[in-house]
């Protein structure tokens, strides 16, 4: 699998089945972290989404709209739906890859309000 494969295919299992049971395949132990509400490693993203986003948000998942791809780092512009028209967020997660896993990741987060877009273009 090319790097963007990894990632969709990581998106796909890990953000829309809840399934963490494989993350070693996807993610090193040594992850590097830069969202302030995780810590570094693959066991600290492991418990944030296992004990804490998927208990939370149970109907939690991820809409890839767009993927970019340069060398070892892979962008995606995605809906990130924790309950449809209620809690949407519209995300740029970027992830770099090492020897085809995910070593290191940075987003940033818009919280979608559909009724303050000033004009006809949405947010995709």
């Amino acid at each position: 699998m090319n790097n963007k494969e990894i990632v969709r295919d990581f998106i796909e299992k890990v953000f829309n089945r809840h399934d963490l049971s494989g993350l070693e395949r996807y993610m090193h132990d040594d992850y590097i972290q830069h969202n302030p509400g995780i810590a570094d490693g693959r066991d600290a993203f492991k418990d944030a989404f296992e004990n804490g986003m998927f208990k939370r948000r149970p109907n939690f998942r991820q809409e890839i709209k767009h993927m970019y791809c340069d060398g070892d780092i892979v962008v995606v512009h995605l809906l990130a739906i924790a309950e449809a028209g209620v809690d949407e967020n519209i995300v740029f997660d970027v992830y770099r890859l090492r020897d085809g896993k995910l070593a290191e990741h940075w987003d940033c987060i818009q919280h979608l309000t559909p009724a303050q877009l000033p004009n006809a273009q949405g947010f995709f």
